[in-house]
């Protein structure tokens, strides 16, 4: 693993409260999800970057099936793709009276024994 990866900012995936995205150090391109290399332009050793955590809201369902025991006692609750203002879209669960194109910022909930992001109105 290299130097960038290594170093990381907070990120959910690891327990921690943030969301860690990366971009490329040629081409400037931001992505979400650790990878070695630039999904745009194939560089290696992208630079690690909190999220700011403000974003749009993209789309919203709501989901009324649990996908595990673990979220059994969650439903009915709101699903929304949101693109940061870091220009990354990423999904999470949301407050459920958000609308499509809403400002939102993310905070970060115990929801079914995991700490994951959630998505206020801003």
């Amino acid at each position: 693993m290299n130097d960038a990866m290594q170093s990381h900012p907070a990120d959910w995936t690891r327990g921690e409260a943030g969301i860690a995205l990366q971009r490329c150090t040629s081409c400037r391109h931001a992505w979400y999800f650790r990878r070695e290399f630039c999904p745009a332009c194939g560089a290696g050793l992208p630079g690690a970057m909190p999220a700011a955590g403000g974003g749009t809201v993209q789309a919203i369902t709501r989901v009324h099936r649990a996908p595990d025991d673990a979220f059994r006692a969650e439903v009915p609750y709101a699903l929304v793709l949101v693109e940061l203002d870091e220009g990354v879209r990423v999904m999470a669960q949301g407050s459920p009276d958000l609308l499509i194109g809403d400002a939102v910022r993310v905070s970060f909930r115990q929801i079914a024994g995991r700490l994951l992001p959630y998505f206020s109105r801003a």
